[in-house]
């Protein structure tokens, strides 16, 4: 059988040690990566490999030759452009005409490949995909099979909400030739995503072979540390080059060790290295081809690649070092430090935690290194979470951070294109959107900034003026220590996760496009900011009741001193309406309020409504997004009623219609909706998902999130608080009734939630377990394991930022809410 290896790679996650060769050529202790599975292929007696290059292919070629000197036989197979893990195989079509095995060129694995092959012989199947269980599955194409190994579904790096099993892709294939009819000859094709899919949908057989053994994908800096920690100590099964003399020390060919150094393995030596007397190493540890570690100086868990030089009393801990590079006298290098090839360290530097310095560089005597050099700093390994990006003001998110998200951001958008950005009154908010503004314009992108509006405003500006996307900074309503970035698309919807990647990749590889002179973006204020979002406002209100408005309805709201009290002051008074108004000026100390603040202030907005007569009171949040409600008794809302009744009255005047609730709302909603002939849509539980089907669905009702959020597609589909004050007026104007006989006339429903805590190595499995156990019992897979127990439910939802699971449970009672959730927080726990 014939082996293609993949080994295309640019590994951009794992610069700068890709920097100056391909990804299959990064050495893995006393390999290149790409040596290790041809070792593998030989072992299991497959010696005629196709080798697909693309990236510094000359690398490759030059090292490999024809194959003779390694005991196989290679033919290459270039790609002009890079096509794809399908479209590069299919590039070696007229080489393939027997089943072949396909496998990656870039990770580490002792997989049985004979074992593999059998399976797919023994089965008769079209493609053989070869799977492993891992703890987090999410940077994986997670496959899910049935009880004979036949694949039944793929999910291409899911959200925790997704990830219905643990079991995941590897990419090693056995494939029968015709399985490349499937794939366009010089189009980019991956297998996961388009031709195994295509192949499932058409009926193909394709089986998924568990296999057991060692298998890494080596794609970033953190996991090529680990995969030489685990070749060291002995996890792979796979030849070792040198010999062991004592100790779990390997030495290949000669290396001199002086009598005082002390070794603590495990450690690989490569041929011509030198320890010097008083070296202090300890393992997992490499120390390649003739480097020398001059007196005294100290190794731990530290890679260092041939020719380089580490000199006396210096410090390397876990750090990595590349050819040729000069570490002088006293220099310390600390954890997560990436030297590139021939880099220069002068006598005492000290490096500090995860700086990477790339090739060619020099740091001079005595300096303290504190981001990367040149392109700057790397301190995390994802930046977007569930709010975007978020972290502590000036310590996790710093000016300087903010500079480089601008210029990753703007990298990602067409050169000489426009984008927002707002933020709220704060002034920590006002600093670090400063910053971002300094990175845009040097990607050759122009901004338009809006100073401090509501963020429903902002989106609505940035799509109607056209902007490419939009960035607010705001301080988080969860802590006044954290500040949140979000970003929009040219919708003003928030961007999706493949627009997040692109930004984080630009980011972690410190790659920024920079404009020159006469491309640099412009800075410019936004015109007509409220007009602009005012008109389209009232357009979108029915005309026949906003004279009905104007005549004898009062309502109480509570600007909370944001900037929404200017914007929605003015358009209540263009309607005419009668506004008892709270907390209307701007106040920059009142953006974040402590739960206590709140209540004290909902209150308020409760006895005023309810001695002043009015049809409701509202309360908006700091960004104008979110409303909570009292309704004309003084009777303060449940965020979930509220959408109940805002539904029950959207319902009523529409005689039937859509509305979209999260997964994680009571089923009172589709009782509501038989009541008026209307429809129940259930989506992910999270605003971006809301949002995202309102703009697919403009011709829904309502979608609201149950905490606050409403959103009214018929205006634009985003989360509006501003607008939802007007919707919530026009719809009781229409049905001429009073909010508490609405909510009077609901039916009861008896919801509880909480969160159980579960380790991150553990959510793959229990996700998967929970899977098995209730598939005949699931109701529809939206978000998370929903187990449908009758007139009663379950949903077990992982948290995509924590390390624990939600846990919601609708019962016949308050009571029996709680029993169902104390039930299966004791499930979640046990299956960890």
């Amino acid at each position: 059988m014939k082996a293609v290896v993949m080994a295309g790679g640019e590994g951009t996650r794992l610069r700068p040690l890709t920097i100056n060769r391909p990804k299959p050529m990064v050495s893995l202790v006393d390999r290149p990566v790409i040596q290790h599975i041809i070792e593998l292929l030989k072992i299991h007696g497959i010696t005629e490999i196709i080798v697909t290059v693309q990236y510094l292919a000359n690398a490759i070629q030059d090292y490999y030759g024809d194959g003779s000197a390694h005991g196989v036989t290679i033919t290459y197979s270039l790609e002009e452009v890079p096509l794809g893990t399908a479209g590069s195989v299919k590039n070696a079509e007229n080489l393939l005409t027997e089943p072949f095995l396909v496998i990656s060129g870039d990770a580490l694995t002792d997989f049985n490949l004979s074992q593999i092959i059998e399976h797919h012989f023994a089965t008769d199947s079209m493609a053989t995909i070869t799977l492993t269980r891992v703890a987090n599955p999410l940077d994986y194409g997670v496959v899910i099979t049935d009880e004979e190994g036949n694949i039944r579904q793929f999910l291409e790096k899911p959200s925790w909400g997704e990830v219905f099993s643990d079991t995941v892709n590897t990419g090693i294939y056995v494939l029968n030739p015709e399985v490349l009819a499937y794939i366009e000859r010089g189009r980019n094709t991956d297998w996961s995503k388009d031709v195994f899919p295509r192949m499932l949908n058409r009926g193909d057989k394709l089986q998924g072979f568990i296999a057991s053994g060692y298998w890494t994908d080596v794609g970033t800096i953190e996991e090529y540390m680990r995969a030489c920690g685990d070749y060291l100590s002995g996890k792979v099964n796979l030849p070792r080059v040198g010999h062991n003399i004592g100790g779990d020390i390997w030495v290949d060919g000669d290396a001199e060790i002086a009598p005082d150094a002390q070794l603590h393995g495990p450690i690989f030596l490569g041929h011509g290295a030198k320890i010097k007397g008083g070296v202090i190493v300890h393992g997992p540890a490499v120390i390649r081809d003739y480097t020398i570690i001059d007196t005294r100086a100290s190794i731990d868990r530290s890679i260092i690649w041939r020719n380089s030089y580490i000199g006396e009393r210096a410090e390397l801990r876990g750090a990595i070092v590349l050819r040729q590079s000069n570490i002088r006298s006293r220099a310390v290098l600390f954890e997560g430090v990436v030297i590139g090839d021939g880099v220069q360290i002068g006598a005492g530097a000290v490096i500090q935690p995860n700086v990477k310095i790339w090739p060619g560089k020099e740091v001079d005597e005595g300096a303290t290194v504190t981001a990367s050099i040149i392109w700057g700093s790397q301190g995390r390994r994802v930046l977007f979470g569930r709010y975007g990006i978020s972290g502590l003001v000036n310590i996790e998110i710093t000016p300087e951070m903010c500079a480089k998200i601008g210029a990753s951001y703007g990298a990602t958008l067409p050169r000489g294109s426009s984008v927002t950005i707002n933020r709220d009154a704060h002034y920590t908010p006002r600093m670090l959107k400063r910053a971002i503004v300094a990175g845009l314009p040097s990607a050759g992108v122009s901004v338009t900034d809006l100073q401090n509006v509501p963020i429903p405003v902002a989106r609505y500006y940035t799509h109607a003026t056209g902007a490419a996307g939009g960035i607010h900074v705001r301080l988080s309503p969860f802590d006044s220590r954290v500040v949140e970035i979000k970003f929009f698309d040219q919708r003003g919807l928030d961007i999706q996760s493949a627009a997040e990647r692109k930004i984080e990749s630009t980011y972690f590889r410190e790659d920024f496009r920079r404009a020159y002179l006469d491309e640099i973006g412009r800075i410019s204020y936004g015109n007509a900011v409220e007009d602009i979002y005012t008109a389209a406002f009232v357009r979108a209100l029915r005309p026949e009741t906003v004279d009905g408005m104007s005549r004898g309805f009062n309502i109480v709201v509570d600007y909370a001193n944001s900037s929404s009290g200017d914007m929605l002051s003015h358009i209540l008074r263009r309607l005419h309406v009668d506004a008892v108004e709270l907390n209307v000026n701007l106040d920059e100390n009142m953006v974040y309020q402590t739960a206590a603040q709140l209540e004290a202030a909902m209150n308020r907005l409760a006895k005023i409504t309810a001695v002043v007569g009015a049809q409701f009171g509202a309360r908006l949040d700091s960004g104008g997004e979110k409303i909570f409600l009292v309704d004309d008794t003084g009777a303060r809302l449940n965020p979930m009623r509220a959408l109940a009744a805002i539904t029950a009255l959207s319902m009523r005047a529409a005689d039937g219609g859509t509305v979209a609730v999260p997964v994680t709302a009571p089923r009172v909603f589709e009782t509501i909706a038989a009541r008026y002939g209307g429809q129940i849509i259930r989506t992910k539980a999270t605003l971006g998902a809301l949002m995202q089907t309102a703009s697919q669905q403009p011709t829904m009702l309502l979608l609201g999130d149950g905490t606050g959020n409403y959103i009214f597609p018929t205006f634009y589909p985003i989360a509006d608080g501003i607008f939802a004050i007007a919707k919530l007026m026009e719809l009781i104007a229409i049905s001429s009734t009073r909010l508490s006989a609405v909510l009077a006339d609901l039916p009861p429903y008896y919801l509880a939630q909480t969160r159980v805590p579960c380790r991150w190595e553990s959510k793959g499995k229990v996700m998967r377990i929970l899977n098995q156990q209730y598939a005949e019992r699931q109701a529809e897979q939206v978000d998370g394991i929903k187990i449908d127990l009758g007139s009663e439910w379950v949903l077990i939802l992982p948290d995509p930022d924590g390390p624990f699971f939600h846990v919601y449970a609708e019962g016949s009672s308050d009571e029996q809410a709680r029993i169902l959730i104390e039930k299966y927080v004791g499930l979640v726990t046990g299956l960890q």
